[in-house]
């Protein structure tokens, strides 16, 4: 057991190549049969593994490089944070979503952080005051 890794949205291309594979196939059926079905087929799968590759990215930046940068952007001291990988676009390019907390007992600040997962800038940033109560759970 190592540390949790998110897998790479590269991936992708893996099931791309399966449908490009699956096209020719049915490309290959409908030249010697009547059924326009698997010329259909054909065009569909085609059409979708190419998509598959155009949004295979490759992520260059890290969940813990995320974090590191998004610590760095809200400008207090970060107790608990959580990342979460988000897509953004029809290529569906991957972005980090950061949700961190201040350091102190219960926070007083809270901060959301997005940033690109491909070249690691900014895409937004938001910081409040926490809002949440946490009297009713002795703190």
């Amino acid at each position: 057991m190592g540390p949790t890794v998110f897998p790479d949205v590269g991936r992708r291309r893996i099931s791309g190549s399966i449908y490009l594979i699956l096209a020719a196939t049915c490309a290959a059926g409908a030249a010697q049969s009547p059924n326009r079905g698997l010329l259909a087929a054909a065009v569909l799968l085609g059409l979708l593994g190419i998509y598959h590759f155009i949004a295979g990215w490759h992520q260059k930046i890290s969940e813990t490089d995320a974090l590191v940068v998004a610590t760095r952007t809200v400008g207090f001291p970060v107790g608990h944070a959580s990342a979460a990988l988000a897509w953004r676009g029809l290529r569906s390019r991957p972005a980090w979503r950061i949700l961190l907390y201040s350091a102190d007992e219960p926070p007083s600040m809270r901060g959301l952080v997005e940033l690109d997962a491909m070249d690691g800038h900014i895409l937004g940033e938001y910081t409040e005051k926490n809002p949440e109560d946490w009297s009713k759970f002795g703190l």
